[in-house]
């Protein structure tokens, strides 16, 4: 069932960046809200109910990546006065390419390499501003505390880089040990 989940996620992140493509704001919204609760949905089944798999470690977070890369790269591209810009893109997407490499490195050598607070932070946050941007794309005469919907997303953006930095460098500490240590003869 969790893996069947993030299937379906990978699914609708497809049918998203069509959305996206087509200006088809409230319904990207709608639909990426739906996306990004059965990222939570999966991973509760999957502890719940003693669903844990290799393949849920691996196909969940880069399920998580292609949404979250995808969208704030097609959200950027829309130009306009955008809370998501472009550099912000290339630093969620570099980070996410460089934790995925260390990931990989980790499970393959049996270390465990679960998630963090500052990696679930930043999740959140990715999914915020990425919901706030597209929310506000839709309605685009929201306002909150006086505030336009595109600042509030800009802000979001701008926590959400924040908190990708930080557990790039976290989880990049957490595997030092292992990034740093000698080739042994017999893995080259």
């Amino acid at each position: 069932m969790p893996n069947m989940l993030s299937a379906t996620r990978l699914l609708l992140a497809g049918v998203l960046f069509v959305l996206i493509e087509q200006k088809a704001w409230s319904a990207a919204t709608v639909l990426f809200l739906v996306a990004a609760s059965t990222d939570w949905v999966d991973g509760w089944w999957a502890r719940r109910f003693g669903q844990v798999s290799r393949l849920g470690r691996i196909f969940d977070p880069l399920v998580d990546k292609v949404i979250v890369c995808g969208a704030f790269i097609l959200l950027a591209s829309r130009g306009g006065a955008a809370g998501i810009l472009p550099w912000m893109a290339v630093v969620v997407v570099v980070r996410e390419l460089v934790v995925t490499a260390v990931r990989a490195e980790m499970e393959r050598s049996g270390h465990d390499f679960s998630a963090t607070l500052s990696g679930k932070l930043k999740m959140v946050l990715q999914c915020a501003a990425i919901a706030l941007e597209l929310f506000a794309r839709a309605q685009p005469d929201w306002t909150l505390a006086g505030r336009s919907g595109l600042a509030l997303a800009g802000v979001a953006a701008w926590a959400a880089v924040a908190t990708t930095i930080w557990s790039g460098v976290d989880y990049l500490v957490a595997a030092r040990t292992l990034l740093t240590a000698p080739e042994s003869a017999s893995q080259r």
